[in-house]
């Protein structure tokens, strides 16, 4: 890992670009600007400050930060195709996904939830595109709502192509917009809450295990409901300034947020 990261830092990195670039057979830089270069965020290859840098080209409306997040390629590509067109601007969810989880990595999470409030808005504007016989892509417009569009391709995009639609409508749902990170072997529920309004899961399966997390107003003032059929470990990191950590036994507890 540590051999690669070196390499890819000295030969795929432009600083005057600020993003990694994919080489041809003589080891010379491509200036072909794609979202696949993101990948480096999740191996967390950049330094801190290329990844400042980096990460910026996400929220810049003239490269990936368009209306879509993100486009294949890079809006300012001479290349780049408004409807799609193939890998020259659609957007994949799996790739969106790739590149909000990337955002993860670096502490990114205001513009990780963002990201993926915005892409979802898409998949559910793309529902009624299509005189209400809506569904979901496998690939989307980056500036417009509707499936990609790539001439002289049939089938693509494929409709209800659920590898991608899942990532999107229901991973980027339950830990991006309401913050829920869980892991099975560590029987641990991390909730990051991004804001104090009325959310959270229901019912959530965790393989023999049923539990409910729900942040509500009652009389007491703002409280968290949690409900496990057995012991999980919660920790809730409440806008990125109060953070604990506490057993959820077996059964039902509430607490209130102003006590943490």
């Amino acid at each position: 890992y540590f051999s690669l990261k070196t390499r890819i830092n000295s030969m795929m990195w432009s600083e005057e670009e600020s993003t990694y670039y994919d080489l041809d057979a003589k080891e010379r830089q491509l200036p072909n600007r794609t979202l696949a270069s993101y990948w480096t965020l999740l191996a967390e290859i950049p330094s801190k400050d290329r990844s400042e840098r980096f990460i910026a080209h996400l929220s810049d409306p003239a490269e990936f930060g368009v209306e879509t997040p993100f486009p294949s390629t890079a809006a300012s590509h001479k290349q780049y195709d408004r409807k799609g067109g193939g890998f020259r601007g659609s957007v994949f969810p799996h790739l969106t996904f790739m590149g909000i989880k990337g955002l993860e990595k670096y502490g990114k999470f205001e513009l990780a939830r963002e990201s993926a409030i915005r892409h979802m808005y898409y998949i559910l504007d793309s529902l009624h595109h299509d005189e209400g016989n809506g569904t979901l892509w496998e690939a989307y417009q980056p500036q417009h709502e509707g499936p990609a569009t790539w001439p002289r391709h049939d089938g693509f995009p494929r409709r209800l192509f659920l590898p991608y639609a899942a990532l999107a409508t229901i991973t980027l749902m339950i830990e991006n917009v309401v913050g829920l990170y869980i892991s099975l072997p560590r029987k641990t529920v991390d909730w990051i809450v991004p804001t104090i309004e009325i959310m959270g899961i229901e019912n959530l399966a965790l393989k023999r295990n049923m539990i409910t997390i729900l942040s509500n107003q009652s009389g007491r003032g703002w409280e968290i409901r949690l409900e496990s059929e057995k012991l999980y470990y919660f920790t809730i990191n409440l806008l990125n300034s109060k953070k604990k950590t506490l057993p959820i036994p077996s059964g039902k507890c509430s607490i209130l947020i102003d006590k943490l």
